[in-house]
């Protein structure tokens, strides 16, 4: 196999579960040095068994000291992805709270923003910048107000960031519907009927995997004429919903 990430350093910020495990998979299978992080001591332990060869190191990514040690520590990196999900501030937006909308802000948008401003003295000049966001950012869900708005301001920065930080490289990717941990928070019955919903109407007929945004992501780290753009990994949602 030609190991295109060997010899690199790659870390992944929520790579504890879901997307952000998938994606340190994705980079270990090509030869990098991945390291992984997550708030959970012991699911952090957990993905580290299952992955094998990486490093995990428990950091919170909303605490700037915690941040700002785990770099310290760490040195140069050659990519760093930040795949912190949250479902904060979801809800219809007559009644939710913005104390809601507020922690989403706090764990969603200012936490990816933050990582990255911490990393850019220790990232390489030419590397990259990868943000998860979600689809809810240009779909038009009812009950996504909070969400569409943190999610859509990730997207924004990293079109800018892609110009102001040149020649490192700053890029997000918007997942759709992905069987990932951050469903088990909805009730099970809504979770298995909205994966069903999915499956009948998209183009691919199935519920994307974590896998198949890890790949992406992998490829993103890899194509050096790859910057300042949102790709969506959605199976053609975008297409058959508002």
């Amino acid at each position: 196999m030609n190991k295109t990430l060997d010899g690199q350093t790659v870390v992944v910020f929520g790579g504890s579960s879901g997307i952000g495990e998938a994606t340190a998979a994705a980079a270990r299978d090509e030869g990098a040095r991945v390291v992984i992080t997550g708030r959970n001591e012991v699911r952090l332990a957990v993905a580290r068994d299952r992955l094998g060869p990486v490093e995990a190191v428990p950091v919170d990514a909303t605490r700037r000291e915690a941040v700002d040690a785990f770099f310290s520590g760490l040195g140069a990196l050659d990519h760093l992805v930040v795949a912190l999900g949250s479902s904060a501030g979801a809800g219809e937006f007559r009644t939710l709270p913005l104390e809601d909308l507020r922690a989403g802000l706090e764990s969603k948008l200012l936490a990816h923003l933050q990582v990255a401003q911490v990393a850019l003295p220790y990232l390489r000049r030419d590397g990259s910048i990868t943000f998860i966001s979600a689809i809810s950012a240009r779909a038009t869900l009812p009950g996504t107000t909070g969400l569409a708005a943190l999610n859509a301001g990730l997207e924004a920065a990293a079109r800018v960031l892609a110009l102001e930080l040149a020649p490192l490289r700053v890029n997000a990717v918007s997942p759709g519907v992905i069987d990932t941990p951050w469903w088990d928070a909805l009730p099970p019955d809504f979770k298995q009927g909205y994966f069903a919903q999915a499956q009948a109407t998209l183009p691919v007929r199935r519920v994307g995997r974590p896998e198949d945004v890890g790949a992406l992501i992998a490829f993103l780290m890899r194509d050096t004429f790859l910057t300042g753009s949102v790709y969506e990994v959605d199976g053609g949602q975008r297409l058959v919903a508002s």
